[in-house]
């Protein structure tokens, strides 16, 4: 099994272009953020740090438009911010949502079981709209997403190509990448990912 730990952002923008940035502390890959992006046209895109990501990262979701740029992150107690090849964000942070505490509750160790995640997939997906713990990750391959605590994201300022992408906005229509979207409420989320290989 391939894991990752780390952080997940889902943000959405007024002009319609949908973020979810995935930063990395610990993968198969080491440390990495890549980002994945879905404009009001419906059109598909990765950044990814190298192309070892960009490879695995493709061959797990869809996209319709692949990119290899330099992607650097970080993260503190109210702020994350990314500059990744043509795109620029700033998010501000804000406290745990109600299903943050709720998930808080939950032991890690249970959070991020395969086998939890695959029993709940059904539960989280009438509780959250769009979303599923467990699902398919292609080429034979099964997808756990295990989420440990997510707060709430209040503000956030983004750029593309130099042209501004608008205010916050909910995550809507969901994004097209994988068998799950983000969560239509802006925000970030600790989590556990998991990737199953046949066999």
């Amino acid at each position: 099994m391939d894991r990752f730990e780390g952080h997940i952002a889902g943000i959405g923008t007024s002009s319609g272009t949908r973020l979810v940035v995935g930063r990395w502390g610990v993968s198969p890959f080491g440390a990495f953020t890549d980002v994945m992006m879905e404009d009001a046209a419906g059109l598909r895109t990765l950044l990814a740090p190298s192309r070892e990501v960009a490879e695995y990262v493709g061959s797990t979701y869809s996209f319709d438009d692949v990119r290899v740029v330099p992607v650097r992150s970080s993260l503190e107690a109210s702020r994350l911010e990314l500059d990744a090849g043509p795109l620029r964000l700033v998010a501000d942070l804000g406290g745990l949502t109600p299903l943050g505490r709720l998930l808080r509750l939950v032991p890690r160790a249970l959070a991020t079981s395969p086998r939890w995640l695959s029993l709940i997939s059904p539960a989280a997906a009438a509780l959250v709209p769009g979303v599923r713990t467990a699902g398919s990750a292609g080429n034979g391959r099964r997808e756990y997403y295990g989420v440990t605590s997510a707060r709430a994201i209040i503000a956030a300022a983004a750029e593309l190509e130099g042209a501004d992408l608008g205010r916050l906005a909910p995550l809507r229509p969901a994004v097209r990448f994988g068998f799950s979207s983000a969560p239509a409420a802006p925000q970030l989320v600790s989590v556990v990912t998991t990737i199953s290989h046949p066999g």
